[in-house]
This record gives C-alpha cells, sequence and structure tokens, in this order.
C-alpha cells in the first residue's frame, strides 16, 4: 500500500513525540511492505509565530490532499491569553471542521502491568475496557452566537450549545456500530433533565437505537457518568456523548490508566483523511528535555492504520507490542521508570520484531 500522511508536530513536545510514532510507521512499512510518504505542516502556536493564523490556507490544503492526519499537540505559556484574537487551539477545531470530523474516538484501557499505577484502587480499574466517542463539530465550541458584550457597566458572555438532529443521529450511529463489534452495551450521555439540546440527542438515540436491537442502551446523566467512571468504570462498553462532556469526561477517564500519556485518540469524519493524536497537551513544562512519553501517539499510529488505511494487522502488532514492553517494564517518568523518550520507542520497536 502507498499512503501519504501528513504531519502536524504543533507545539511543546509535539515535535518530539510525532518523530518517534514516524519511526514505528516506517519500521511497520518497511516490515509490512507499505510505502508511506511523510510531509510536515505547521499547526498551533508555531503557526501563529509564523503565519499568523493557527492553520494555514495551504497546511489545510496539504490535510485535505492526504491519506491520514498526524497531529501532536498544540498550545503553551506563550500563546495563553485569553483575550487573544488568534489562539492555537482555533488550529483544531478549524482542522475538526474543515475536514468534517464528526467524531473523535477514545479508547481507554487498563494495562494489567499498570494497574498500580492508578491512583484509583486495583478493583475499581482492574479490567477496565471502554470505548468514548465524541462528537467532535457541535455544541458549545461551534454554536452560535459566540460573543462578549459591555453595556452599561456589565460584560456579557455568550455560547451556545447547539445540535441538529443529523449531527446526533450520525455519531450515535457510529457508536452502536462500534459497540456492536464489542460488547454490544452503549451508554448514551447527556443532561437531558436541564437542556433542551439533551432532550434532542436522548430522543434521537432512541430513534437510532430501533435499527440496532442487538445493542443494549442506556442513558446516563453527565454528573452521574463522571461518578460512575471513577466509581464503576468496568459499568461502560461505549459510551457516546456531545462535544463539551466528551472532552470533560476522556480526561477524567485518563486516571485509569495511570498517565494520560498513554491515551491515543481518532477523529474520523464520513469521507476523507482523520485525524490522529494522543489526547495529552503539550506539556511545555518538559519539552525539549527528551523525556516525553510517547506511548499515546504511537498508539494513535495504530489507530490511524486501522480506520484510514484499513491496515488491522499492522494497528494490532503496535498495540500488543506496546502493551509487551510495558509488561515487562518499560518505563518513561511519568509512569515511574528512567527511559526517555528514544529509548521508550526503541523497547516498543524491538518488541515489534519479535511479534
Amino acid at each position: 500500500m502507498k499512503a501519504h500522511i501528513v504531519l502536524l508536530p504543533g507545539d511543546g513536545i509535539g515535535p518530539e513525540i510525532v518523530s518517534e510514532a514516524v519511526r514505528v510507521m516506517q519500521w511497520v512499512a518497511t516490515t509490512y511492505g507499505h510505502e508511506f510518504s511523510f510531509s510536515t505542516q505547521l499547526i498551533g502556536g508555531c503557526s501563529i509565530d509564523k503565519c499568523g493564523t493557527a492553520l494555514a490556507p495551504e497546511a489545510l490544503i496539504e490535510c485535505k490532499k492526504s491519506d491520514a492526519v498526524l497531529l501532536g499537540a498544540v498550545g503553551g505559556p506563550k500563546w495563553d491569553d485569553p483575550a487573544a484574537k488568534v489562539r492555537p487551539e482555533q488550529g483544531l477545531l478549524a482542522l475538526r471542521k474543515e475536514l468534517g470530523l464528526f467524531a473523535n474516538l477514545r479508547p481507554v484501557k487498563a494495562h494489567a502491568s499498570l494497574i498500580d499505577s492508578s491512583p484509583l484502587k486495583r478493583d475499581r480499574v482492574e479490567g477496565v475496557d471502554l470505548l468514548v466517542v465524541r462528537e467532535l463539530t457541535g455544541g458549545l465550541y461551534f454554536g452560535k452566537p459566540q460573543m462578549r458584550e459591555t453595556k452599561e457597566g456589565s460584560t456579557r458572555a455568550v455560547d451556545t450549545m447547539e445540535y441538529h438532529d443529523y449531527e446526533i443521529q450520525r455519531v450515535v450511529e457510529l457508536a452502536f456500530t462500534l459497540a456492536r463489534g464489542r460488547r454490544k452495551r452503549l451508554t448514551s450521555v447527556d443532561k437531558a433533565n436541564v437542556l433542551e439540546s439533551s432532550r434532542l440527542w436522548r430522543e434521537t438515540a432512541r430513534t437510532v437505537a430501533k435499527s440496532f436491537p442487538d445493542v443494549a442502551l442506556e442513558h446516563m446523566l453527565v454528573d452521574t457518568a463522571a461518578m460512575r467512571l471513577i466509581t464503576a468504570a468496568k459499568h461502560f462498553d461505549v459510551v457516546v456523548t456531545e462535544n463539551m462532556f466528551g472532552d470533560i469526561l476522556t480526561d477524567e477517564a485518563s486516571v485509569l490508566t495511570g498517565s494520560i500519556g498513554l491515551l491515543p485518540s481518532a477523529s474520523l469524519g464520513i469521507n476523507g483523511p482523520g485525524v490522529f493524536e494522543p489526547i495529552h497537551g503539550s506539556a511545555p513544562d518538559i519539552a525539549g528535555k527528551g523525556i516525553a512519553n510517547p506511548l499515546g501517539t504511537i498508539l494513535s499510529t495504530a489507530l490511524l492504520l486501522r480506520y484510514s488505511l484499513k491496515l488491522e494487522s499492522e494497528a494490532k502488532s503496535i498495540e500488543c507490542a506496546v502493551d509487551a514492553a510495558l509488561q515487562n517494564g518499560a518505563r518513561t517518568r511519568d509512569l515511574g521508570g528512567t527511559l526517555n523518550t528514544n529509548d521508550m520507542t526503541d523497547d516498543v520497536i524491538r518488541r515489534l520484531k519479535k511479534i
């Protein structure tokens, strides 16, 4: 297979972890007889500095022409002014909107060898294996009006949570399809006791459920879901929810694995390339020190191979190699170990060779 992958390393530790993930993909390409080409574009703060915008038009064009996009992280103290007209996160929002990436998949799996790295008790973590499907192009982040105004000495800010039924339908249908291939349980998270948009969400989920009679659907309020992720995470199989709720719940779920540095994600649309990235931030405090955990990004390449390039065997080999590396004690500092970023990747590649 021939595939072109656009790299958006971004800010902070982004360039370090993306370069390690490329090493893994190059090994896979050579070993399995594929031809992967790569090109690098700017996003986030580094793009603001050079181009005046968080995602330049030429970068977006390159992404649209690609087979997949691998993203690092964006942001940092240099661009943290909330009053700034141009912010790094605008690049992410523009990328999602322009590529039509309506669904963000975030798997959360507790690695057996890292159970004790979680701040939660072993019995709360052991056996956790869930998938969060987050709607990505609607809700508060994109609703209109979005504004701030000052009248009579008082400042008012407005954000709008807005959803159309078709936006809800397509992401819920995807979640049902994914649940059908797992343990056939889907939890739809909303705030239907308060929000009109959530009532539409729940009604639409019930309608979609009629086409998936083999999948059990439950509805759960977001505050209850936040509590149960900590107290009874093993209850969940696939979770589907709107944009902001999904953003918050998946960061909460990261504590189950012991480190946010382990969690990958895939952002998918109807057509065109997907965007794959670790869910952690740019970690500017450790940028350039060579100690960042690359596993979230490496596991994101497994999702890239699975969902964009349809290379399931290659994706599984990466996931098995990461599991084997962790099982044999390979640890970066966030996991209580001493390996640097490069050494951690070396260990994964050694496991790949054995697989």
